[in-house]
């Protein structure tokens, strides 16, 4: 049972990507890009099986926590489930631009032309995909009604790594868009960021099923206790944290 869960900062957790990407990590970008959108795949499953509704709107940012939601719609798709897109700022490079071309291949509907708040009452679920724990306040154009919507509670969240509008350390802002903002579900990506202390949703998961334990012990971390193919671990809400 887990008492204390431990937590990346910003810092750490970029330098922890960085050592997976090293010459002596052997990780690349696009590998880890497709395990934490498997896992966040996984997690849709867990708390929305496609017999509760097949149509997941997926609002991707222009970051990697973008491409990890790109990632979770392909797989989707293949679960059963009706994704569909909302990459209002599409990134220009190879990996993001390969991703695109998976789900366009696919005919998985991308939708940059209509409201969020359309597409979010046209859905049964929404995964927010938009900032991960780089992103700095305030909230800006075009995101800014994604976040309203989603914090009005039209339809259940599952955010992706960090609640997007969330400070990584000190969790929603004190007013303005995303104050209120609390997702139903958290998936945090190799490692808990601080701002999970704020969390009182229905459910949190870890996420990643590929750490090792060398790297593991550099940065203070329990690697969980993963079951079966499962890629991710729920883990209590209501957790004492510690930032690392």
């Amino acid at each position: 049972m887990v008492t204390t869960l431990k937590t990346l900062g910003p810092q750490a957790a970029a330098d922890l990507d960085g050592d997976l990407m090293s010459e002596s990590g052997g990780f690349s970008l696009d590998q880890l890009m497709e395990l934490a959108g498997l896992s966040v795949s996984q997690a849709v499953y867990k708390v929305h099986p496609p017999s509760a509704g097949k149509r997941v709107l997926l609002a991707c940012g222009p970051g990697n926590n973008g491409g990890d939601g790109l990632v979770a719609a392909r797989h989707l798709y293949f679960y059963g489930y009706t994704p569909t897109v909302y990459y209002p700022k599409p990134t220009q490079k190879p990996i993001f631009e390969g991703l695109q071309k998976q789900l366009k291949n696919l005919h998985i509907k991308f939708d940059n032309e209509s409201k969020f708040e359309d597409l979010a009452k046209d859905t049964d679920l929404i995964v927010d995909a938009l900032f991960g724990f780089s992103f700095k306040p305030p909230v800006r154009e075009p995101f800014d009604e994604a976040i309203k919507v989603m914090e009005s509670g039209v339809k259940p969240v599952l955010a992706v790594d960090t609640p997007s509008s969330w400070h990584v350390e000190d969790g929603p802002q004190n007013e303005g868009i995303g104050s209120k903002y609390m997702p139903d579900y958290l998936i945090s990506l190799t490692a808990a960021k601080p701002n999970v202390g704020h969390f009182k949703g229905k459910k949190h998961f870890i996420g990643g099923r590929f750490l090792g334990e060398d790297v593991a012990k550099k940065y203070s971390l329990n690697i969980p206790e993963y079951q079966g193919v499962d890629q991710i671990v729920e883990v209590p809400v209501d957790v004492r944290v510690e930032k690392l």
